[in-house]
């Protein structure tokens, strides 16, 4: 786990590297702002220009000296500095909120494939909300990186630069000046707005969470708290973490007051050393009226490249916060084999040993499974009996690595399941759980999660296999029927038949099958059975049940075997052909 002292570079390294991937729409897009910004420079500056050479030349004629100005060109030059700081503003906020839109997408992909790649123990350690509070609000604070601090700062440096050498031109004194005063300026409002807020704002994203974990805390659990008499404690501490809250973003606030204080003040400074400078090389005949009105004008303009570094600098650390917060989750991923490691997996159907397993699930007081030693033939089908809580969903989880044991081994084919590669062991060992888990998508969607490439004739297929062919038929859109969330516009035997349909599509070595015929009636239970009793042919197969006879026994069984309190306990009876 990364440490909470970790540097500023490790916290953001990772999702830098993420942003790299885009580098060239990032470019395109810090452009386009940097093209903004020189637009306003221009205008501001050729304007002050324009107007004070109109106004000389209309001095001197009143004056009756011969004078001429063409006003074509500088008015031709504002009026395209004007229509491009327009345009390119436009373009500017479409274009880089179009980026921003796909960089959330980026990062909550990526957070994805990192909760995918957690275990189970690691997944109930926190509640639903805190891993909500990640996805939304942690990337949601993350996809400032850009928008609101790398580019932004990187555009204010060009321009300053920019800014400097163009002043040279006409008052190397004043460039340098100037250029010298903007950078400790940029200085400050960058690493110094970002020293000031970091601890504070660092500190709201841990809070965040807390307040919203115990509010979801308290809304649920309500009554047990009133009857427990603990509201009253529980408010308490909502007050305390409010206050705390609070007492930061005032400070943040006044911070960031500092900031645009300070930002305000240099380019005043600036502006007033290069009207000094200037009217010093005007007296000096070095440079013309019009000029030395048209440097401290353009020095005004840097400040819409200054004025948006406080805030976003301040609150540098709520985006440090969100990394380290997001990398720890990255280093709680088990040690598995890389995907491009060599490893001799054999073919066809797995043998399934277990060589005194322990498993313990965090915070439990008794272990989930003592000393199991288990071996399966390839080809095997054994009936896993035992009541709720007899560790029998332990097993199955540590066969498909959503859990890793604290003692002892698990080989499938031979092979320690450690050694096998994420993306194998995903495609040959299929697990159909208690819990149904539908997306709010059509059918044809939650069926094609079991295999993506899937034709719509074999999405029929395997919907007539669980008796669901001629209900999807009939439905007004058929396979483009909605499920609702969490597949709430089907029943509950639909539900479960649709999730084995979805199992069918899968081509795995390993079946597990928790209870596959829980929730549907004799009947139907018993043609499902003989149906499933010729997918599963050349297939190793674990049943787990209860216990047999309930309703319909699975079929073709070679052993049973029963666990009682985490151990295996009987051998039960051969009950093949």
């Amino acid at each position: 786990m990364p440490r909470h002292d970790a540097s500023l570079w490790h916290s953001l390294r990772p999702w830098l590297a993420l942003l790299g991937e885009r580098r060239r729409r990032l470019i395109l897009g810090a452009l386009l702002m940097g093209l903004t910004l020189v637009s306003a420079i221009g205008l501001l500056a050729l304007s002050g220009w324009f107007i004070t050479a109109t106004a000389m030349a209309g001095l001197l004629l009143a004056m009756g000296i011969s004078a001429t100005l063409d006003v074509y060109v500088p008015g031709g030059g504002i009026r395209f500095f004007a229509v491009t700081r327009t345009v390119s503003r436009y373009l500017e906020r479409l274009y880089n909120h179009d980026i921003v839109l796909r960089l959330l997408a980026d990062l909550r992909s990526r957070l994805f494939s990192v909760l995918s790649g957690l275990d189970a123990h690691t997944l109930s350690r926190r509640r639903a909300s805190d891993w909500l509070n990640r996805l939304t609000a942690d990337i949601d604070i993350l996809d400032s990186l850009y928008l609101r601090l790398l580019a932004p700062a990187l555009v204010a440096l060009l321009a300053i630069l920019g800014l400097a050498g163009f002043l040279a031109l006409w008052a190397p004194r004043a460039g340098l000046a100037i250029g010298a005063l903007l950078l400790l300026g940029w200085l400050w409002l960058t690493l110094g707005q970002a020293r000031l807020g970091m601890a504070a704002s660092r500190r709201q994203v841990g809070d965040l969470e807390q307040l919203r974990g115990r509010l979801i805390e308290q809304l649920q659990g309500l009554a047990e708290l009133e009857a427990y008499r603990s509201l009253a404690d529980h408010r308490a501490r909502l007050a305390e973490i409010e206050a705390r809250l609070y007492r930061d973003q005032r400070r943040l606030g006044r911070r960031v007051a500092l900031g645009n204080a300070l930002a305000s003040l240099v380019v005043g400074l600036g502006m007033l050393l290069s009207l000094w400078l200037a009217a010093e090389a005007w007296s000096a005949g070095l440079l013309s009226g019009p000029l030395t009105v048209m440097m401290p004008l353009a020095v005004l303009a840097i400040s819409e490249a200054l004025a948006p570094l406080p805030a976003a600098f301040t609150w540098l650390g709520a985006t440090r916060g969100a990394a380290e917060r997001l990398n720890a989750l990255e280093a709680q991923q088990g040690e598995t084999a890389p995907e491009n490691a060599f490893v001799r997996l054999p073919a066809g159907a797995l043998s399934v040993t277990l060589a005194d397993v322990t498993l313990t699930h965090a915070d439990a007081l008794v272990p989930a499974l003592v000393e199991v030693s288990l071996g399966l033939a390839a080809g095997e089908r054994l009936a896993l009996c035992g009541a709720s809580g007899a560790g029998k969903s332990s097993l199955a989880g540590l066969l498909t690595r959503q859990l890793r044991p604290q003692g002892g081994e698990v080989r499938l084919g031979g092979v320690a399941l450690a050694a096998w590669p994420e993306s194998a062991l995903t495609k040959r060992v299929a697990l159909l759980t208690q819990q149904t888990d539908l997306f709010d998508d059509t059918l044809a969607a939650n069926l094609r999660v079991g295999d993506p490439e899937a034709g719509e004739s074999r999405l029929w297929r395997v919907l007539a296999m669980v008796e669901l062919a001629d209900w999807a038929l009939a439905l007004p859109r058929g396979l483009d029927t909605c499920v609702g969330e969490g597949g709430k516009r089907l029943s509950g035997g639909q539900s479960r038949r649709l999730a084995l349909a979805r199992l069918l599509l899968c081509e795995p070595d390993l079946v597990v099958l928790d209870e596959p015929f829980a929730g549907l009636d004799a009947d139907t239970a018993g043609r499902l059975a003989t149906r499933l009793d010729e997918w599963l042919a050349d297939r190793t197969v674990i049943y787990l049940v209860h216990q047999l006879g309930e309703v319909v026994d699975p079929p073709g069984i070679d052993r049973c075997l029963t666990l009682r309190s985490g151990r295996l306990c009987t051998n039960g009876q051969d009950v093949s052909g």
